[in-house]
């Protein structure tokens, strides 16, 4: 049996973008991360090394986001999945969405982004 669990609205400045000034100046990236585990024995114990400790997983996000360039977001994306899993051998399935608020786009939008949902395996 699988939970799960998430963490919205992480704030995170990064420096992905395909532009010059992107890179250069960074911008606001808000990430989403939802991950399904089996909290039973955690359940049972109630005891947080049973379970995923959701401020190691920000800390992790957030050192991705904040660190390596990426042009696209579907990479950072894919790059954050890869790096969860590393992290968190206990997660059967995330889904990660970045969201690009201050995406260049010239006009008005309410938000852009990407969904990525993997198994493991």
């Amino acid at each position: 049996m699988l939970d799960r669990m998430f963490l919205h609205g992480v704030e995170v400045r990064g420096r992905h973008g395909v532009f010059d000034f992107e890179r250069r100046a960074g911008q606001l990236f808000v990430i989403d991360v939802d991950w399904w585990i089996d909290t039973g024995a955690a359940v049972a114990s109630d005891r947080l090394e049973e379970t995923l400790c959701y401020k190691q997983l920000y800390d992790r996000v957030c050192e991705v986001v904040g660190g390596q360039p990426w042009a696209l977001i579907e990479t950072l994306a894919d790059r954050l999945i890869a790096a969860l899993f590393a992290r968190f051998p206990q997660v059967a399935t995330l889904q990660v969405t970045v969201h690009k608020p201050e995406a260049p786009i010239g006009g008005s939008f309410a938000d852009v982004g990407i969904t990525r949902l993997r198994h493991r395996g």
